[in-house]
């Protein structure tokens, strides 16, 4: 099980550097991917304009641009509420960048009230991510949110 308690301790202490949102979110995401068993990605999708763009990230290459309310990412963002999937082929309009994953999780990152990014975490497991997993990821996005700058 990991261990978001710990996780979230490390990046406050990696984020005392530095509070920028490239170099926290590029730990968060090299933190997450070791930490976590069975991830095949894990990273970031910051908000612009009217797309998220591909941001820091660990894993194979991804997609750039995904659009609004579009794949689990888009309806994370456009929903504002964290998307548990345990079956991605099930889900309409799934984005499959990396066609190994069977499910994801994604937890939207907010600034000023609004969601400014989400987290993305993909599994080549279906049903990998927990109720738990839900629950500390929501924990150490809002750390996160405090963090950033």
């Amino acid at each position: 099980m990991t261990d978001y308690s710990l996780l979230i301790s490390q990046i406050e202490s990696l984020a005392e550097e530095s509070s920028h949102y490239i170099p926290v979110m590029a730990n968060a995401s090299a933190l997450l991917y070791a930490a976590m068993p069975d991830v095949n990605w894990a990273g970031f999708y910051l908000v612009m304009d009217d797309a998220l763009i591909l941001g820091p990230f660990q894993g194979k290459a991804a997609c750039v641009r995904i659009e609004k309310g579009k794949g689990v990412c888009g309806t994370s963002w456009v929903k504002d509420e964290v998307q548990l999937v345990p079956d991605v082929h099930a889900f309409p309009g799934h984005i499959a960048c990396d066609s190994a994953s069977a499910s994801e999780i994604v937890v939207p990152i907010h600034r000023q009230g609004k969601v400014c990014a989400v987290l993305d975490i993909d599994s080549p497991l279906k049903a990998r991510f927990s109720e738990a997993d839900k629950e500390g990821l929501c924990r150490f996005a809002r750390a996160l949110e405090r963090i950033i700058t």
